[in-house]
């Protein structure tokens, strides 16, 4: 294969990072998914290595979990940042991402390597799954991987109305829908995976090492960046209390501060530290595209 012009690569780079960017201020309109992105990644890319994938591949496969859900964009906040259980009519209108988020990515020079698990996550091997019922095969591989990393790392995090499952119990579920839910070989190496400790270090963390927080005052999700500092103020995106990282002998925690949160601590703090790293990780997809 012909290497890339340099400027070509930088091009196809500066597009995936665009695309992460678009996808990272999505996830930011809900206070209860901060660093679901991150660890749909991390998972899909992990069980593609283990499922036999090339590097590249696997890259690939990470970047499309990372993109998923690129299709909430199109829900209404009083849906996405409805803090208690969706109503069958708010459901019907959460199942629409998926083809929001193929419709959007129509065209776009990067779309080939991601719309299948974009339209296609939410399918199920039984067919009861959206927006199109496949079934088994039908459904794209690398769609049945995310998905089922989609689906653990739910599981796994808190919602407003329940606490996140411990990664044993959310693995057993797993596996007594093997060849249902979720698709038997991959299901089968996930269990494995995850009882071997391999997602430890992914379940409940929004970057390496960097463990979820939650709002003293209120309760929904909190992301520390990489780039937080001891003394930063920021505001919790539901209760819209003032918070500062403070330096304890836990690490830095967010503590309140007892104000409101200004409307500039208010906007969602992008991470452009964590989409840099990632798309120098992932590059090797885009490369020679």
């Amino acid at each position: 294969m012909t290497a890339a012009r340099p400027e070509t690569q930088d091009l196809r780079q500066a597009l995936l990072a665009s695309l992460l960017v678009s996808a990272w201020m999505v996830e930011a309109r809900d206070p209860y998914t901060g660093g679901h992105l991150w660890r749909v990644a991390r998972l899909a890319h992990a069980l593609a290595l283990q499922s036999g994938s090339t590097p590249r591949e696997a890259s690939r496969i990470a970047i499309a979990g990372f993109l998923h859900d690129l299709g909430k964009v199109g829900i209404p906040d009083a849906i996405l940042r409805k803090p208690g259980r969706l109503n069958d009519d708010e459901f019907a209108t959460i199942r629409t991402h998926p083809r929001i988020g193929a419709r959007m990515l129509a065209g776009h020079p990067l779309a080939g390597l991601v719309v299948a698990v974009i339209h296609h996550h939410h399918e199920m091997p039984n067919g009861k799954g959206y927006p199109m019922g496949l079934t088994d095969t039908e459904i794209p591989h690398d769609a049945r991987l995310v998905g089922l990393c989609d689906a653990f790392d739910a599981m796994t995090s808190a919602r407003p109305y329940r606490k996140g499952m411990p990664i044993a119990q959310a693995l057993d579920i797993i596996e007594s829908e093997l060849g249902q839910q979720f698709d038997w070989a991959l299901g089968s190496a996930f269990v494995q995976m995850g009882r071997a400790g391999a997602f430890d270090g992914i379940v409940g963390h929004s970057d390496e090492g960097t463990p979820l927080q939650h709002c003293p005052a209120c309760g929904p999700t909190l992301v520390r960046t990489r780039s937080s500092r001891a003394g930063d103020h920021f505001g919790c995106p539901a209760c819209t209390g003032r918070l500062t990282w403070t330096d304890t002998q836990q690490g830095l925690r967010a503590l309140p501060t007892g104000e409101p949160a200004s409307a500039h601590e208010l906007e969602p703090g992008l991470d452009q530290v964590q989409i840099e790293t990632l798309v120098q990780e992932w590059g090797d997809a885009v490369a020679g595209l």
